[in-house]
């Protein structure tokens, strides 16, 4: 493939990447410099693109390292625990479940999310829901499930304890179980329309 198609083609990405980096960063001016540096990576390495993953699959890689890099460089002070606890509380989710433990309403069926992932309108929504959650809540999500970050360093970055960090996850995969029973999973849900 000749450079000015393969620019092209990587160019069509850039809104993805832009709001996947947004959403980890926190800043619009760094997630910006992280996007640019992706492309020009993706530009000077394209021969290492051999086709086997899509595009938009081999720049996420691509950005995903960006992003830990930027995250590792950043001398910004540490998030305050309080900042943390104020986005959600446990009690929001307790509602959602019985005395005894059991779901008070259980989840709507998920039928086949293999085949769900498989939709681009799906990755849609999960990034609606994602912007949803509260900035902290999303950025510890995305760490961990996104960028692959362990226990560790995500605790050293944002210094929390392991517990704080287990009771974020918590939060944010039980906001995104609400969110996606309701705009994608849930009978008859209206999808959302990306923004």
């Amino acid at each position: 493939m000749d450079a000015a198609r393969f620019a092209a083609e990587i160019e069509q990405h850039r809104r993805y990447l832009l709001r996947v980096a947004q959403l980890q960063l926190r800043d619009n001016d760094l997630a910006q410099d992280v996007v640019q540096d992706t492309l020009v990576a993706a530009l000077s390495g394209s021969r290492g693109f051999d086709g086997r993953s899509s595009l938009k699959t081999w720049l996420t890689g691509i950005l995903k390292h960006k992003v830990v890099d930027a995250i590792r460089r950043r001398a910004k002070a540490p998030v305050s625990l309080s900042v943390l606890d104020d986005e959600a509380s446990l009690d929001d989710f307790d509602a959602l479940f019985k005395a005894n433990g059991a779901w008070d309403s259980p989840p709507a069926d998920w039928g086949d999310p293999e085949a769900a992932l498989g939709q681009r309108e799906f990755f849609d929504v999960m990034e609606i829901c994602l912007e949803k959650l509260p900035a902290q809540t999303g950025r510890v999500f995305v760490m961990r499930e996104v960028l692959g970050l362990g226990t560790d360093e995500i605790c050293k970055e944002l210094a929390i304890t392991a517990n704080n960090l287990w009771v974020i996850l918590y939060r944010a995969r039980m906001a995104l179980r609400i969110c996606l029973d309701e705009n994608w999973f849930g009978a008859g849900a209206a999808r959302p329309k990306p923004g």
